[in-house]
């Protein structure tokens, strides 16, 4: 009770445009994910003038660096007045498990978010229907991307399942394409394992697998780890020298044919590189996910005791809005959260993947945070890292079912 009070007191001096302060914002969005949160930055400074805004990032792909930061000053008690985390597991099963994030329940009552966000998004960020983030997008793990123009001059098209991914690679090796897949450093390879697991067991299996229903040892996710393996195998040799933006670079200049990478490409491609949806650059659904949206999003929650927390929950006010998502999400690549976005605001892939959200079967993304807590999937680059030298099926099924268990999945 003393805490919603203290929030709704937060809430009540938060309107004022004009108050002075500062605000520290912490996130891994640099380099060419940087204008999508410039343009959050410069809608905040319009509204409070006065404040002066701290863009604190720490580059890495998929926060890798970031997150290591962060538990420095978590747990060192120098929180980051707000920061980035992947809705989900990542931040419940990390920081609020451990008493260190607000209930943000009033915020959402009296923002109207409740209704704005959909209920399976509103169960991902929560905890016995309390709130702890506010998701600023949507994002898609499970996409293929490709040069439309050079899938056609070496006359294939997109898979629709890995057996016939396996087979496309085998062509183009044959007219002289030394690596069809492009993959770049540790975690984009665990990405790409997420959505072969996935296009292997189905969405159904692939969530009975976080519910502890099925196991890592069973056959068929060994199976999984096989055709990993196999796909693997049309990949480039220099993978781990590679951030995700060389790697897409390889699928512009016609170097590799495909690359399954999240929705954040298609800001890459459209934003930086300046190329138009469908022509200069096209994707479909990660063999054998066609119909099913494997989802991540970017949320931020507000730590106990941060220095500046009227700002902070102003800055997650504007994180909120329909505003503030229509502005940030078209150059981010991904979909507002919010069901009431403007999609005449966003491209042909967006427009697309906001269709795909509301009829797929919607499955949370492991690499991205959404349906294991951080303890597992720390350790779990360690065990792909193993599998890509090694291509033993069953050692990693069984050291990933170790991972599992001592991370309490399915309890």
């Amino acid at each position: 009770m003393k805490k919603a009070l203290l929030l709704a007191a937060a809430l009540a001096v938060t309107t004022s445009a004009s108050a002075a302060g500062k605000l520290e914002i912490f996130s891994w969005w640099s380099g060419d994910e940087g204008p999508a949160l410039e343009a959050l930055v410069k809608l905040y400074k319009a509204k409070y003038p006065t404040v002066a805004v701290d863009n604190a990032t720490v580059s890495g792909g998929a926060g890798t660096n970031a997150k290591a930061v962060l538990k420095t000053r978590m747990l060192g008690g120098t929180p980051p007045d707000s920061f980035q985390a992947h809705a989900g597991q990542e931040l419940i099963g990390t920081w609020v498990v451990a008493g260190r994030m607000e209930d943000l329940s009033s915020l959402f009552k009296s923002e109207g978010w409740n209704k704005a966000f959909p209920k399976d998004l509103l169960k991902l960020i929560s905890t016995n229907g309390k709130p702890w983030s506010v998701p600023v997008n949507v994002h898609r793990s499970n996409v293929m991307w490709y040069n439309p123009a050079k899938l056609k001059a070496w006359g294939v098209t997109a898979p629709k399942t890995w057996p016939e991914f396996l087979k496309t690679c085998t062509t183009l090796k044959a007219k002289g394409v030394a690596a069809p897949l492009v993959v770049g450093e540790n975690w984009t390879q665990q990405h790409l394992w997420e959505s072969v697991m996935i296009g292997t067991l189905g969405a159904a299996n692939w969530e009975n697998l976080w519910a502890g229903k099925l196991k890592f040892t069973d056959p068929r996710v060994v199976a999984g780890f096989t055709t990993f393996g196999k796909v693997m195998d049309c990949a480039n040799k220099d993978a781990s020298g590679l951030s995700w933006q060389q790697a897409s670079d390889r699928i512009i200049d016609g170097t590799s044919a495909f690359n399954v990478m999240g929705d954040w490409a298609a800001g890459y491609f459209a934003t930086t590189k300046k190329l138009a949806p469908n022509t200069g650059f096209g994707w479909a659904p990660a063999p054998g996910t066609t119909k099913t949206f494997v989802m991540l999003a970017d949320s931020f929650g507000l730590p106990k005791g941060t220095k500046n927390r009227t700002e902070a929950i102003n800055w997650l006010k504007l994180m909120g809005s329909k505003a503030g998502q229509d502005a940030f999400n078209p150059l981010k690549g991904s979909i507002a959260a919010r069901t009431d976005s403007d999609l005449s605001k966003y491209n042909t892939y967006g427009k697309s993947a906001a269709a795909d959200w509301k009829s797929n079967k919607i499955v949370g993304s492991l690499v991205h945070g959404a349906v294991a807590p951080e303890s597992f999937m720390s350790a779990f680059g360690a065990v792909i890292d193993q599998y890509v030298s090694s291509r033993n099926s069953a050692g990693a099924a069984a050291a990933a079912q170790q991972l599992a268990v001592r991370a309490g999945i399915g309890k």
